[in-house]
């Protein structure tokens, strides 16, 4: 666990030496918080543009691809969370993370809006909201991996009704999305929109090309994404990464 912990900063900064891949170039700041997001699940559900329109601020366009929108319900697990400058810390660095998500662009930059962000770290919490006005909430949640498979129950503390219960695993070979696909346009992002004070702000991520794996699973509970959002009947679009390191950068206001 040690050398794991002190493996990990050096791993997250490395994030910086790949850029090629970016829409736009990194920003003159230095970023200010890392993150190791491991055994994530993209499960993406085709909506209608024009309802996911009535729960985003205004200055932010809602993406399509082929004609739709699409919500996003990601669930995984956080590691090597950290200030730059600092090393993970035992016991603090370490929990899971369910959010839902769109895709929208301002000022020629896509990115994503987030509906909700669930965590069991009252902690992240807190500062999320701090700092980068984001909706976290304090949700009770277990993961537990048996073999390949990942178990992932998450209840929100206070509101019993949003509730995420799934089983999941990668079904094959990794692969990177193509420019111009549906994986790329749902998982090549690298910027959150926030609003804080009635302003929208931006802020500046960087990662390598996500490492991608079709997915099999079965969701036997997803009450996550906010009213007046309904998902679809169909099953969704299932993705795997096994790991993907993060470096963030602080709101700025547009």
């Amino acid at each position: 666990m040690i050398e794991e912990l002190l493996g990990t900063p050096a791993r997250q900064a490395s994030v910086l030496g790949e850029t090629d891949h970016r829409p736009w170039p990194l920003p003159d700041a230095p970023w200010v918080m890392a993150q190791t997001w491991e055994d994530l699940l993209f499960a993406h559900y085709r909506v209608s543009a024009e309802a996911v329109a009535r729960l985003v601020p205004q200055g932010l366009e809602i993406d399509q691809h082929d004609g739709s929108a699409w919500i996003g319900v990601t669930p995984f697990v956080i590691t090597g969370f950290r200030l730059r400058g600092t090393p993970p810390l035992p016991g603090v660095s370490t929990f899971p993370e369910i959010n839902v998500r769109t895709y929208v662009t301002a000022e020629e930059k896509p990115g994503i809006w987030f509906f909700s962000l669930d965590t069991s770290s009252r902690l992240a919490v807190e500062a999320a909201r701090r700092w980068y006005k984001l909706p976290y909430f304090h949700a009770a949640i277990d993961v537990r991996r048996r073999g390949e498979t990942l178990e992932y129950a998450s209840d929100r503390i206070g509101e019993p009704e949003r509730r995420f219960d799934a089983r999941y695993r990668p079904s094959e070979e990794t692969f990177a999305a193509q420019a111009g696909s549906l994986e790329h346009f749902l998982t090549e992002r690298y910027c959150l929109y926030a609003i804080d004070r009635g302003r929208l702000h931006r802020a500046d991520i960087h990662h390598p090309p996500w490492p991608l794996q079709p997915a099999e699973g079965e969701i036997a509970a997803n009450t996550m994404p906010p009213p007046g959002l309904e998902l679809p009947p169909e099953r969704p679009l299932l993705h795997f990464s096994r790991r993907q390191d993060v470096v963030i950068w602080p709101l700025a206001q547009l």
